[in-house]
């Protein structure tokens, strides 16, 4: 990736593209799936969204996975998409925007108490 690629974001829109046209093949059910998905993880993105890319790489991975087997996308997903977003972007150490803000108060209360 070089510089103007990261700069404009032509990376990212290059993988979405990609994304996209794998998320096509996917079964409706999943693709719906992946539309709720991805809207509930960009709460945890960082101001570019590139933190996400991994995540929502693995993510589709396991979709693809699943529907090859005939799965169902709820017997994979569980009915609390949220939650499982949730829980997936804290075990990969992705911080919504509320915890990067409750971060950022916490350490300016610090430094103006003198600690």
């Amino acid at each position: 990736m070089n510089f103007w690629e990261k700069i404009t974001g032509n990376d990212m829109t290059k993988d979405f593209k990609i994304f996209e046209s794998r998320v096509k093949k996917l079964p409706v059910d999943y693709q719906t799936a992946w539309a709720e998905i991805n809207t509930n993880l960009f709460s945890y993105s960082d101001f570019t969204g590139r933190n996400l890319m991994p995540i929502l790489d693995g993510v589709l991975g396991l979709l693809e996975e699943t529907a090859a087997d005939g799965q169902r996308v709820q017997e994979v997903l569980g009915d609390d998409i949220k939650g499982f977003c949730s829980a997936l972007a804290g075990e990969e150490g992705a911080k919504s925007y509320r915890d990067k803000w409750r971060e950022q108060l916490n350490n300016n209360i610090a430094k103006k108490l003198g600690k």
